[in-house]
């Protein structure tokens, strides 16, 4: 009997660390809730003020403090570090909240974040600061970048489209109210038109205009024609579609000045004007020329573009624009049209100019980590604003087919825009499958 128990007793614990070490592998999320957690949970409350003190985070106390510890509490005076606000678990990682004492300010915490990730054996430490004084740790228990799965709670609204998963386990969300134009680079295979499928996916979900330029003769953006008001297929036509989105836009001012406010979002809701997104595909295929009889046509392009960048934001129109470099090997003009694209989104690049060029003049520290993404994780990027801060964000894979469906879906929600009318792209009618014959049998039916 004593054998039988200790061959039942083996066999369990031979299941349960397989069972484990499956969970490790394919269901990291309850890996983490079971064994991570409260492992890296001790670990964090064991040795808080030893790991703060090595990395530099401590300060001095104050005279009273220092006073009271040493004539009151008979204790030899120590320095202070921040104080533990609240910690809580997520299924990614944990969460702490820390009140900075006087002295320290959220780039030292940030500066530390790699020290603090080995300290307490954790995937990633992100810094983010919440209010004046205070901070949030989330550190990530492993890679969630591994495989992307999107919060639940992530749907676009009110202009904003959750399009990637950050590192730390949140949505990253585009808001085109706080960064109104953005620019996306990428080599190829990087991810970068998978990036542009999940944003149409949510873009096609909200009642905004989406204009759309694929020089390369539509073949990225024709699929999503049911829910676009305009798509430009040549150089030729999408400087014709820039002159008239540039006069929609002055008309728009007309509007603005009329009731005397400064921007769309002041006006009534029944007399504001729809948001339109410009979603441009390659911008080297639109403004590079191969003659000189095609500068004049450039030259309009360009003018448009950054007519546009420059102004437009007031009116609800938005840039959103994709290339695999962005610089002033582009020509004339490039330059100053990259300066008015607030948000930077970079993935895998060939060379370390190109992440410069997105980058660098935003968010110089992410240059590095946008020059090692490796080629085995497409969709992986850097995303950063003029605010100075980045993250490492990848997008869930999603077929061309999957967004062409919800583009069919929401057909219904293509706005009225006489301007953008003659731009409007074909839609072929379904197919109704033809009828067969019946299959069934008739049976008479007696008494």
């Amino acid at each position: 009997m004593a054998d039988w128990t200790l061959w039942l007793e083996a066999t369990g614990a031979l299941a349960g660390a397989g069972g484990l070490g499956y969970a490790k592998a394919r269901a990291p999320r309850v890996y983490w809730s079971l064994v991570g957690m409260p492992v890296t949970w001790g670990r964090f409350t064991l040795s808080y003020r030893s790991t703060m003190d090595v990395c530099g985070l401590t300060v001095q106390p104050s005279g009273l403090r220092a006073f009271m510890t040493r004539n009151v509490a008979r204790r030899e005076v120590q320095p202070v570090p921040p104080k533990i606000r609240r910690v809580r678990g997520t299924s990614t990682g944990l969460r702490v909240t820390l009140r900075l004492p006087a002295g320290l300010e959220p780039h030292d915490v940030i500066a530390t974040s790699e020290r603090l990730r080995h300290a307490w054996g954790v995937h990633s430490v992100t810094v983010t600061e919440t209010k004046p004084g205070y901070v949030e740790l989330r550190m990530t228990g492993y890679d969630v970048l591994r495989r992307v799965r999107m919060p639940r709670k992530a749907r676009p609204h009110d202009l904003i489209v959750p399009v990637a998963l950050r590192e730390d386990g949140t949505a990253w969300e585009r808001d085109y109210r706080a960064a109104p134009m953005a620019l996306t680079l990428g080599a190829n295979h990087s991810g970068k038109s998978m990036y542009q499928r999940n944003l149409i996916k949510g873009l096609a979900q909200l009642p905004v205009a989406l204009v759309g330029i694929d020089c390369k003769r539509g073949v990225e953006q024709t699929a999503y024609a049911p829910r676009l008001s305009a798509l430009a297929t040549t150089p030729d036509d999408a400087a014709s579609l820039l002159a008239v989105l540039v006069a929609e836009m002055e008309d728009r001012f007309d509007l603005l000045k009329r009731h005397g406010v400064s921007e769309v979002w002041e006006l009534p809701a029944a007399e504001r004007p729809v948001p339109v997104v410009v979603l441009v595909d390659e911008v080297a295929e639109l403004i590079l020329i191969s003659s000189k009889k095609d500068e004049e046509r450039r030259e309009r392009i360009v003018t448009g573009l950054i007519r546009l960048a420059q102004m437009a934001r007031a009116v609800g129109i938005h840039l959103e624009i994709c290339g695999q470099r962005f610089g002033s090997d582009l020509g004339k003009g490039a330059t100053m049209l990259r300066a008015q694209l607030t948000g930077r989104v970079v993935h895998r690049v060939n060379d370390k100019q190109t992440a410069e060029m997105g980058l660098a003049d935003v968010a110089p520290d992410s240059v590095a980590v946008a020059s090692l993404i490796p080629m085995e994780r497409p969709g992986t990027a850097v995303v950063a604003d003029a605010s100075g801060g980045w993250s490492k964000i990848r997008t869930p894979e999603t077929s061309r087919e999957e967004v062409a469906a919800v583009c069919r879906a929401h057909a219904h929600l293509v706005p009225d825009l006489p301007a953008l009318e003659p731009f409007r792209p074909f839609v072929p009618a379904q197919e109704v499958p033809a009828a067969g014959p019946s299959l069934v049998k008739p049976r008479p039916v007696t008494d």
